[in-house]
């Protein structure tokens, strides 16, 4: 895909742990991107207190998001970083898409189906998350979207809220494409997959995350589930073994079917351990770098500041303007 001159907006949720799913279905991918189109990479807070949430827990997790993606190949030299709420315009033009967006489209929503599960009460803003989604894209005139497979259909809403308005009022707003890299789009869990990996999950026995050390990244995959028999094949009969071929894909970057011929006639534990370091490889530098930048927080304040600060004309401009365009202000 060439994406010159085009125009990214992404954001994770400054909430648990990320993980290498986060990491091989977006930060590995951001790193890429950045490369060739102007980038805007959001730490999404606004979108972390649809659930309830430890204000000091929470504040601090602003800062390690912001340290991962630096360490994770995000450059700040090269595209923006920035804290959602640190940005007013957000939050005002949510509140603008709601009046446009229809109870049955968020009803809809298979994401907040998932969470809301099981509850007797949710908040608004948990069934409201998409407008405000839609809002965070919409602001920058966003024209592709890196995203998970999960998200996509966060994605179709916001090209409809987009459509919307804009045959309502005129061409306000750029309809976004999403970008799904395929074979890394849905890390599984390795206790259980069937299950998307999750930084919100029980136990940590589901997921690697991007700042466990060597040894616990060993011991989870030593614990990982397999499937029966011996064969060494991604199949839909093996999903947990297409999951951890789909991972050494990811962090090695070699196709599923090369691997698989490595690997044919050796055993689920040969594979777990050359998995395992094969993962310690790629994660070990960031997990240094990491340290580092979470030990300078004023130093990630002001790349944050800095990034607020860059994005804040275009933000307002794009509020403006549709203000002015459904008669708000004088």
């Amino acid at each position: 895909m060439n994406l010159k001159q085009k125009k990214i907006f992404s954001g994770v949720q400054p909430s648990g742990n990320l993980h290498l799913g986060n990491y091989l279905g977006a930060l590995k991918q951001w790193a890429e991107i950045q490369k060739e189109a102007e980038c805007i990479f959001c730490i999404v807070d606004l979108h972390a207190i649809t659930v309830s949430q430890d204000p000091a827990i929470l504040c601090n997790k602003i800062y390690e998001v912001a340290a991962l993606y630096i360490a994770c190949g995000i450059d700040p030299q090269k595209s923006t970083i920035f804290v959602q709420s640190d940005r007013p315009e957000h939050s005002e033009l949510a509140w603008i898409l709601n009046c446009h967006t229809y109870m049955g489209e968020l009803s809809r929503m298979t994401q907040f189906k998932e969470k809301a599960e099981g509850k007797d009460r949710y908040s608004v803003g948990l069934f409201d998350y998409p407008a405000l989604m839609a809002a965070d894209i919409l602001l920058y005139q966003t024209t592709h979207v890196p995203v998970g497979e999960d998200q996509k259909q966060h994605i179709e809403i916001t090209r409809d809220l987009a459509q919307r308005i804009n045959n309502k009022y005129g061409e306000i707003f750029t309809v976004p494409e999403p970008i799904i890299k395929k074979e890394t789009a849905r890390i599984m869990r390795l206790d259980d997959p069937s299950k998307k990996m999750s930084k919100s999950a029980p136990s940590p026995a589901n997921y690697i995350a991007l700042t466990d050390d060597d040894e616990t990244i060993r011991a989870k995959i030593k614990k990982a589930v397999t499937d029966s028999g011996n064969e060494i094949k991604a199949s839909e009969d093996k999903p947990a073994i297409a999951n951890l071929l789909n991972i050494f894909s990811g962090v090695t970057s070699r196709e599923v079917g090369e691997i698989e011929k490595e690997f044919e006639s050796k055993s689920y534990g040969e594979l777990k351990e050359a998995l395992a370091e094969a993962i310690i490889a790629e994660l070990a530098p960031k997990r240094e770098k990491f340290n580092e930048l979470i030990a300078d927080k004023e130093n990630l304040k002001k790349i944050l500041a800095d990034g607020a600060q860059k994005v804040a004309p275009e933000a307002q401009k794009t509020l403006k303007d549709v203000k002015k365009a459904i008669g708000l202000g004088l």
